[in-house]
């Protein structure tokens, strides 16, 4: 994976082009796994965890029947929903976040295969599990722990997404509120 240290912009050479044109700027490169990773939450339902970056984004041994992604990029040919989040941050409204991710939960537990992603399968969809983790009844201050130990230990890539996950308490139709 590659990010320009001058306007952000990344992109995995394996399946992109460079994001970033400017001649004049400076990139760094760092290393990132695919994630293609069932997580059990505490209610026993299955979601899928997946990140976008490979050669072949939409290649599974058993194709999800539904998906939720977080980033613009996912096109898949099966049903799916995007949730606008951007990268690196947290969306304006929890209670659509809340909302999206408890008809996700409903599928899985109605025995429908889904996945939730986003690009590298961090940050946003980390965020995500963290939430789920919420509305399964764990504590909104042990969400985050829960999803590294369960998930990856990357997940949930900085302080406003944790705090967006603390913030939970707040929003109605939680257990951990």
């Amino acid at each position: 994976m590659f990010i320009c240290n001058h306007c952000g912009a990344f992109w995995d050479p394996a399946c992109e082009e460079r994001a970033c044109r400017d001649p004049a700027h400076e990139y760094s490169s760092w290393e990132s796994h695919l994630h293609r990773t069932p997580v059990v939450l505490a209610d026993d339902v299955v979601v899928t965890a997946v990140s976008f970056g490979s050669a072949d984004p939409y290649g599974r041994q058993e194709l999800p029947d539904f998906g939720l992604y977080l980033d613009e990029r996912w096109q898949p040919p099966w049903p799916h929903e995007f949730l606008d989040w951007p990268d690196f941050s947290v969306p304006e409204d929890s209670e659509l976040v809340v909302a999206a991710l408890e008809a996700l939960r409903k599928r899985a537990r109605s025995g429908e295969r889904v996945e939730i992603g986003c690009y590298g399968g961090h940050g946003r969809t980390g965020t995500a599990l963290a939430v789920l983790a919420v509305l399964c009844g764990h504590q909104p201050h042990q969400a985050v722990a829960w999803v590294r130990a369960a998930y990856c230990e990357r997940a949930v890539e900085n302080d406003e997404q944790e705090a967006f996950v603390h913030g939970l308490r707040a929003v109605p139709g939680t257990r951990g509120s």
